[in-house]
């Protein structure tokens, strides 16, 4: 990953320690795999991080050592902390939806616009959809909710296939 937005780190190792305690290695790995391999921060970013984390009040060390591993858990400062963090990324979210990722800008303007315009209103009313349900997800994840969007992009995505298929014939 390039380039991590400030103060994500912090809120992404909050978040994990909310979920189970965990050492600074873990941490790394924890990211590394719920990114699918895309980012796994440093040691150099992590460890000053929990450091100052710790110094802060934000998260202790518990007592649990084993060849030399730390585990950590979150403070009720921390829990706190965390709260403002989600609080902040919400109104964020909001805030700047506009901004929210799109798919990459179909070529169709070039031969007839006004006859895809509606097409064009549809993907961005997909992209929406799909940024307002990451949101709530994160929320309240759901199995059931995953595999109903999932089977519903695949039926999507099946369909357009077909409707590519007899424009080829």
């Amino acid at each position: 990953m390039a380039a991590v937005p400030k103060g994500f780190l912090r809120y992404y190792v909050l978040k994990l320690l909310s979920e189970k305690p965990m050492s600074g290695s873990e941490i790394m790995s924890e990211i590394e795999k719920r990114t699918n391999g895309c980012w796994k921060p440093s040691p150099g970013s992590i460890y000053p991080l929990m450091a100052w984390l710790q110094e802060e009040g934000y998260i202790k060390e518990i007592a649990e050592k084993e060849a030399g591993i730390k585990p950590y858990i979150l403070t009720e400062k921390g829990k706190a902390f965390l709260e403002e963090h989600i609080k902040k990324k919400e109104e964020l979210r909001e805030r700047f939806r506009f901004f929210m990722p799109s798919f990459p800008e179909l070529p169709w303007r070039d031969f007839c616009p006004e006859k895809t315009r509606d097409l064009a209103e549809a993907r961005i009313k997909l992209a929406k959809a799909m940024w307002d349900f990451r949101g709530k997800l994160e929320e309240a994840y759901s199995e059931s909710a995953v595999a109903e969007a999932k089977e519903a992009l695949e039926q999507a995505t099946k369909k357009i296939e077909e409707i590519t298929k007899k424009l080829k014939k």
